[in-house]
């Protein structure tokens, strides 16, 4: 296959950026798109020109690291992580625009790489449970039921990638925020948190500078892991239960 590659160039996070134009040939259609760009980075390299910045670990679907726009898509055509997007969703011939997360609060650090952490800030504000030390408490020790379980396996798939924020035309997270609130809310585990979990990760969601929620459903849309849009909706009720609570006291 030979494509042509319009790629987002920004020298730093205080530089003006602008889209440069590479070819490249050669590429195998069962390649994955990061190994697309490796070929790319290699034919720069080579050149003497400077290889493409874009963020990667684990190139298995599981990191959420491989954050790009695709096409005007996050993550590419397919309902998949970057990283396990094949090059056989192109056809040869193809001009493909690349793009980082385009959101206020993901400030570019160079070329495609983008600064996520205020995710981590907002699982700091709230993601954990309490568990006293000491000995492993047994597998059984605590019920879950069967319903409970699935949902909040459902939810923990989350992997942070912020393709729900890229595909939001608010450039809001709170797909994100709802994922890891309701993942533990709904445990046994992390009960003793619930109220005070939503109220503050809600509160640093707002105050790292992301949109706000219209329920426009491109998250849902994009979200490689398919946490649903009805996530959003279940911690929208925990939020005003906790409000309601605090309120009373």
């Amino acid at each position: 296959m030979k494509l042509t590659l319009r790629v987002w160039r920004q020298k730093n996070a205080d530089a003006d950026g602008a889209m440069s134009t590479y070819e490249v040939d050669g590429i195998s259609p069962d390649m994955s798109f990061l190994e697309m760009l490796d070929v790319l980075n290699e034919q720069l390299t080579l050149s003497g020109e400077d290889p493409v910045a874009f963020d990667h670990d684990c190139r298995e679907g599981i990191c959420g690291a491989c954050s790009l726009v695709i096409n005007g898509d996050a993550h590419g055509p397919e309902r998949t992580t970057t990283c396990q997007l094949h090059m056989r969703s192109f056809r040869d011939g193809d001009t493909i625009d690349i793009e980082p997360w385009r959101a206020a609060a993901f400030p570019v650090v160079k070329d495609l790489v983008v600064d996520r952490s205020a995710f981590d800030r907002i699982i700091q504000a709230g993601g954990y449970i309490t568990a006293p030390t000491g000995s492993a408490p047994e597998a059984h020790a605590t019920p879950v039921p069967k319903a409970d379980a699935d949902y909040a396996f459902e939810h923990a798939e989350c992997i942070g990638c912020g393709a729900c924020v890229a595909a939001c035309p608010n450039g809001a997270a709170m797909l994100f925020t709802s994922a890891k609130v309701n993942h533990l809310g709904v445990l046994p585990q992390g009960s003793p948190e619930r109220e005070t979990r939503v109220l503050d990760m809600v509160t640093q969601m707002d105050a790292e500078g992301f949109g706000g929620c219209t329920l426009a459903g491109e998250c849902a849309t994009a979200c490689p892991k398919g946490i649903p849009l009805t996530s959003i909706t279940h911690m929208n009720k925990e939020w005003l239960r906790a409000t309601r609570k605090v309120a009373r006291r």
